[in-house]
Parts: C-alpha cells; structure tokens; sequence
C-alpha cells in the first residue's frame, strides 16, 4: 500500500468516526425536538430546532468521500450544504407565528429548493410521476386557496409550484432522495392546511417536523450515496 493509500484510508476512516457522531447528535437533537413537541414544553423546542440542520450539515461536511475516486479531502455537494442551511433560516423564521416571519421562512427554503434543483440536474425522471405530482399540486392549491388569508394566496401558490418541481425531480437520485422530496411536500402542505385552518391531526407542530426531519436527511443521504448523476460527479462513499 502507497503512502497516499494509507493516509486516504486514514482520513476516511477518521471522517467517518466524526460523521457518526455527528449523525447521532442530529437524531438526539431531533428526538429532543419531537419529544417536546408531543410534549407541549415549547422551551424545549426553542432549544433543540435551531441545532437541527447545523448538525445535519456537518454531518455531510465529514462524510468519507473523495473527489472522482481519487485520494483527497472529503469534499460535499455545495448545493447540497446551501440548501441545508437555507432551510436552517427558514427554522429559524419560523419560530416566530407572525406573518412577516412566515413569508421569510418561506422565501428560505424557496431558495433551499432552488438549489436542490440545480442539484438533481437534468437526469429523466418518470413522466407517470411527474404527472400525478401536477394533479396533487393543482387539486391541493385550488382547494386551499379560499381558506388562506388572502395576502398568502399568490405566495403560497407560487411556493407550492417550486416545492412541487423540487419533490418530483428528487427522485433524479433515486428512491431515497425521492422519498425526501415526497416527506417535504407533504410537510409544507401540513402547515398550509395550519395556515388555512383546516382540522388538524392531535399535536401538528409534532407531524410537520417529523415529516421534515426524515425529508432533509433522506435527501442528504440521497445526495451523498449517489455515485454519477446526468454525466457529473454527485459523491460517493
């Protein structure tokens, strides 16, 4: 084994040690979260929610990987640690229940989805699916839309157009970060539903996290198991 060998095995093996530990602050941090929540201890919540994509993002800062196969530092998709913290400003904002505070929330992790587009690139995604997503997205926009205040109409719309795209085309890398984007969508459309003010499930805040929770980290992990995607590097393990 050459030195360079030695030395990339090393690193991996010490990035690797690092990403489970981060991991495993990430599931504390989010038990502790959903724990308050069903809860009802809202100080509990305040404290564990803005640790949650921090955690998730240096967990895919750290995971063993090289570029093209060859030695090197772990190196993770940009697009994929922008949109990690996008949506870490959109947590944040949304600790607030004002409306201002809703519209920035929302505006981040708009920005948190246009990046996960440009991620998932131009790979063919099934027809049949994007179909079905199309009629989810006009039936659930045009059933909402004369329960929303009328101020979050046009917006809420347009995001839903955006989080639609992101939920579809995730499956450009396969069935896990297609199941995050599938997570994500029915997240966001569980607050709509909040926002509307429609019945609600027993403890909702509780159901919105979980679902978004499972969403990031699946897409992560999606993002970072995928060997090639449309001709391109991804990351590999």
């Amino acid at each position: 084994m050459s030195a360079v060998q030695a030395r990339t095995r090393t690193l991996a093996a010490g990035t690797g040690r690092a990403g489970r530990i981060l991991l495993g602050a990430f599931a504390a941090a989010s038990a502790v979260d959903l724990v308050s929540l069903l809860a009802g201890w809202h100080p509990g919540h305040l404290a564990a929610k803005p640790l949650l994509m921090p955690l998730l993002v240096a967990y895919v800062l750290t995971h063993p990987r090289s570029p093209s196969g060859t030695g090197g530092a772990p190196r993770a998709p940009r697009l994929l640690v922008a949109a990690l913290l996008f949506g870490w400003g959109g947590d944040l904002a949304l600790l607030s229940d004002a409306e201002p505070a809703f519209l920035a929330g929302m505006g981040s992790f708009a920005a948190g989805h246009v990046c996960y587009l440009l991620l998932f690139g131009r790979a063919r995604t099934s027809p049949a699916l994007g179909g079905a997503y199309a009629v989810a997205l006009v039936g659930t926009v045009a059933l909402l839309w004369g329960d929303l205040p009328a101020g979050l109409r046009i917006p809420v719309a347009g995001y839903s157009l955006l989080l639609t795209s992101m939920a579809y085309r995730s499956s450009a890398l396969g069935r896990v970060a297609g199941a995050g984007g599938a997570l994500f969508l029915l997240s966001d459309t569980l607050i709509a539903t909040g926002v509307a003010q429609w019945p609600q499930l027993p403890r909702p805040d509780f159901w919105i996290m979980a679902t978004y929770l499972a969403a990031q980290y699946l897409l992560a992990r999606g993002a970072l198991h995928r060997d090639q995607a449309y001709g391109r590097e991804v990351i590999q393990d």
